[in-house]
């Protein structure tokens, strides 16, 4: 088995997940890149970070979907020999009136946000366990934690995989494992995209820090937490949110 650390990055084809991708390269990690529909930018990603000189491979797979995500975690055990950090990032996001959610819409956002997380964590557990060693990082949301209007079904997702880091991570600590969340506020990526300027411009006023965040303030959270400086870290929620939200 290699030496060289190992690193899962759901959702990583774009913003937060290939920032947070790029920062483990940097470091030395092979990366596993999952994917849902971005194909191309994840072969994108997958060559920019082997012009690092680490081995990246791409997992495509819907977390969703429990079967698609054994088979991602069983392929990548058998492609790196363990993993040593998984980081929870794929998720979807949608605006809308609560009276105006459909069922299936709920269960979607849920499916992703949360089922996904739960799908993940319970995947990659055993060989952590077994290890005694691994750390694992989810990503929910300030609105997560403080609830947004016209996102009733993200917020509650959000919440949910804040509720599931910190039950998780009293769980398996004794085994060695650390569960840490990150929960960014108004981040600069294709999920804000759908916002009118004068949206964004409001957030970032009302920022105290007077600007959105960016995906490698968000990627450098998740760096910390996987990192030895990181280590007597665990059950936490990292809110890089410009003081949105204290």
């Amino acid at each position: 088995m290699s030496e060289r650390k190992t690193v899962l990055i759901t959702g990583a084809s774009r913003g937060i997940g290939a920032e947070t991708a790029r920062i483990f390269a940097e470091k030395g990690y092979a990366v596993g890149v999952n994917y849902r529909n971005s194909k191309e930018k994840a072969e994108s990603l997958a060559q920019e970070l082997r012009g690092l000189g680490v081995p990246v491979k791409l997992y495509p797979a819907d977390v969703s979907r429990r079967d698609q995500v054994d088979r991602m975690v069983e392929d990548f055990l058998g492609d790196f020999g363990r993993v040593d950090v998984l980081v929870c990032n794929a998720g979807i996001a949608r605006q809308e009136l609560f009276t105006d959610v459909t069922e299936s819409a709920w269960r979607e956002m849920l499916g992703v946000n949360l089922d996904g997380v739960f799908h993940c964590c319970q995947a990659a557990l055993p060989d952590m366990i077994r290890r005694k060693a691994g750390k694992i990082i989810t990503l929910s949301s300030m609105w997560g934690q403080v609830g947004a209007s016209c996102e009733v079904a993200y917020s509650a997702a959000k919440a949910g995989v804040i509720g599931l880091t910190k039950a998780l991570a009293k769980e398996v600590g004794p085994s060695g494992v650390t569960v840490n969340c990150v929960a960014p506020g108004v981040i600069e990526t294709e999920m804000n995209g759908l916002l009118s300027q004068e949206t964004k411009d409001a957030l970032a006023e009302e920022t105290p820090l007077e600007r959105m965040g960016t995906p490698r303030d968000v990627a450098e959270a998740i760096w910390f937490l996987a990192s030895e400086a990181g280590s007597f870290f665990t059950g936490q929620v990292l809110a890089p949110n410009g003081g949105f939200i204290i």
